[in-house]
């Protein structure tokens, strides 16, 4: 964790914010609060090597230019550090909270309670909204039959909603995924529940299954007066239900790549998955250099009065050495262009590139 005296002190004001809220009922902070416990550890931690230092101004400057209140944080999975730009709030997922599903199927797979390559009908009463390509498959056909493995790869490499939802069913629901999450110490972290209930509670409507047919969400969310819709869109970012710290997120990315939560040929599978996700070529991905990898997975949340919630990534940059890093870079709300947002993304990258090439230069 990064330790400049400007991030102890903010982040020490920011422990302070939380626990009065917590004090007059604002959010779900209880007396182990995660933000406290993570500020008193920052003061009493190890001091920063001129390389730690450099990235952690390097993340603090990039997040403080950003139009918009953005979290962000590295984590060098090797010497399990972690340093962040307001990385201890929580900040909504929307997609990223993909992956969890994910792995909370492919670790039934390890147990030998879900095979791959088990088949599944989509039904239209399985559609869900917004990105499901598998919408236009069962439109055309009826049905479609397909495996989980198939399902996977939709969910995380094309942000399926549909793929998700059913990948959800099959593992038993969101309270599985939240019990696998804290199974495994995945601190910080809240999966939330199923794309057709979260997105209809941010819009101010109520599930409808007609609302997955062609543009019928669009078209019941214009119907919603509009203070309905703020004060549905305002409460979701004030305590949104699939919250996760960007800090949290990399140590849980961090587990991941170091094989402990899942067996070897899961974790293989997952990370090949996450270097073939095509949404967001433009985020993180944008800023690997040759011959680095990004395995990564997007999210992006729902505009509302100019306004876009929950713009997302998170991966695994892995050097040509083999060297690791965890990214999370979660914009909660901004007005800023897409060009804005995924240079921003971008700057990361190359930031967590550069401490890299700067600590084998220190080792020589």
């Amino acid at each position: 964790m990064s330790r400049s005296p400007i991030l102890i002190l903010s982040l020490l004001i920011a422990a302070g914010f939380f626990v009065l809220s917590a004090a007059f009922g604002g959010g779900e902070i209880g007396g182990e609060d995660p933000v406290v416990e993570e500020a008193e550890k920052i003061v009493e931690d190890d001091p920063l090597t001129p390389e730690q230092e450099a990235l952690d101004i390097r993340l603090s400057a990039i997040g403080g230019a950003f139009p918009g209140h953005v979290g962000i944080a590295v984590r060098d999975i090797a010497d399990d550090r972690s340093f962040h730009f307001n990385g201890l709030e929580y900040f909504p997922q929307q997609s990223v909270s993909k992956l969890w599903v994910a792995l909370t199927a492919l670790d039934l797979v390890d147990r030998g309670e879900l095979d791959l390559d088990d088949t599944v009908r989509i039904r239209p009463q399985d559609l869900t909204l917004f990105h499901q390509p598998l919408s236009d498959i069962v439109a055309a056909r009826g049905s479609f039959v397909t495996d989980y493995d198939d399902l996977m790869m939709r969910a995380l490499t094309r942000s399926d909603n549909t793929a998700n939802d059913t990948i959800l069913r099959r593992v038993g629901g969101p309270s599985e995924v939240q019990d696998f999450l804290e199974d495994n110490d995945l601190e910080s972290v809240r999966f939330g529940t199923d794309e057709r209930s979260k997105q209809s509670a941010i819009a101010g409507l109520d599930w409808q299954q007609d609302y997955s047919i062609d543009d019928a969400f669009f078209e019941a969310r214009e119907e919603v007066p509009v203070e309905r819709r703020r004060q549905a869109f305002e409460a979701y970012l004030a305590d949104p239900i699939d919250g996760a710290s960007p800090v949290g997120i990399v140590a849980a990315l961090g587990k991941l790549a170091r094989g402990r939560l899942l067996s070897d040929q899961s974790t293989a599978y997952i990370l090949g998955v996450l270097e073939r996700t095509r949404s967001g070529p433009r985020r993180l991905k944008g800023g690997t250099p040759p011959g680095w990898t990004m395995a990564h997975k997007t999210g992006t949340g729902q505009f509302f009065d100019g306004e876009q919630s929950g713009y997302n990534d998170i991966g695994i940059l892995t050097a040509p050495d083999g060297a690791q890093y965890a990214l999370a870079v979660m914009i909660a709300r901004t007005r800023a262009s897409y060009a804005e947002r995924m240079a921003m993304m971008q700057e990361v990258t190359r930031a967590a590139a550069a401490y890299h090439e700067a600590k084998l230069l220190a080792e020589e």
